[in-house]
Order: structure tokens, then C-alpha cells, then sequence
């Protein structure tokens, strides 16, 4: 299958929206997607984004029946490790169904592990859930480790009212 990965730019946020909420779909929570369009051109493509972004795309003879010629993506943004230092994130990695297998997963994942190096990360950091065996056998294939299951960590949240609670002196 012929694709190209390159950087996202404002211009993509339409269809980087329509994959979150197709993302949001397959994992059954979609009811919790607030994120517009709007808010990915403002957080992702100001002069201090909040994340990067990158997309697959296949050329037209491709296109989905829709008529979608950007198919997956990947969004990551830098953090730090008080273990090890320099970090990326990967907040999410898609691709559409009917292109899944053919090597754009790996080939976005691994885009985001080069742009990493090149920062000077040591590590590349994500999350999977419990029930995507698919995706889990996926990750541990390309080397990647559980942490929950290796070192006993838990992801956590605070959001909503919970975090304006958190904030109060």
C-alpha cells in the first residue's frame, strides 16, 4: 500500500477531529470527546502548541469511500522524566480500519520514536487500554514494555471539578 507520513499542519484539523471521534468510537467513549476543531488549530498550531501531530495519507486512487484520503494519525507532545529525563508522549495513534495491517501504525509510531530521538528523548511514553489485545500485542511486539504490569504504576486523572477543587489553596 503506497502512504506518506508528514507533519500535520492547521489545515488537518478537520480530519484529525473526525479520527478522534472514530478513535473515541472503537474504544466506547466517545461520549467523553469534548475537543473541536477549533481547539486542535488553537492548541496544536499556536506559536507554543501543546502537541504535535502527524498523518498518514494515501494517495487519491486510495481514498476511502467517503472520500478521506488522510486515513491515520498521531499526536504526542514532549515531557520529562525525574528518572531519566527527556520524554515524548504519544496521546493517541489511529488508523482507519480498512488500512490497519498494512504497516501505517508502524510507520507513524515509529515517526513519533525518531522525531523523540531527535529531540534527545530517552523514551517514549503511551497508554493502552486493558481490553485492546490487539493493540497491546502490537506494542510489545515493537519492544515497548507494560509498565502497569512491570512496575505496578497507574495512570491518573483529575479533571472537572476535581481539579478546581485541587486548585483551591
Amino acid at each position: 500500500m503506497d502512504f506518506s507520513i508528514r507533519a500535520a499542519n492547521v489545515e488537518d484539523c478537520k480530519d484529525i477531529a473526525r479520527m478522534i471521534m472514530e478513535l473515541a468510537e472503537y474504544e466506547k467513549i466517545s461520549q467523553h470527546v469534548k475537543i473541536t476543531q477549533r481547539d486542535l488549530e488553537q492548541d496544536g498550531f499556536s506559536k507554543n502548541p501543546f502537541f504535535h501531530g502527524i498523518i498518514a495519507e494515501v494517495p487519491e486512487q486510495h481514498k476511502t469511500k467517503d472520500g478521506h484520503t488522510k486515513i491515520g494519525y498521531a499526536l504526542y507532545f514532549y515531557s520529562y522524566s525525574s528518572w531519566s529525563g527527556r520524554a515524548v508522549y504519544m496521546e493517541d495513534l489511529y488508523v482507519m480500519p480498512e488500512f490497519r495491517g498494512k504497516g501505517i501504525g508502524k510507520a507513524l509510531m515509529s515517526k513519533v520514536a525518531q522525531l523523540g530521538l531527535a529531540a534527545g528523548c530517552g523514551q517514549l511514553n503511551f497508554t493502552v487500554l486493558d481490553w485492546n489485545k490487539s493493540s497491546m500485542d502490537f506494542y510489545l511486539n515493537q519492544g515497548c514494555t507494560d509498565v502497569t504490569t512491570d512496575m505496578g504504576y497507574h495512570y491518573m486523572s483529575c479533571k472537572g471539578e476535581a481539579l478546581e477543587h485541587l486548585a483551591q489553596p
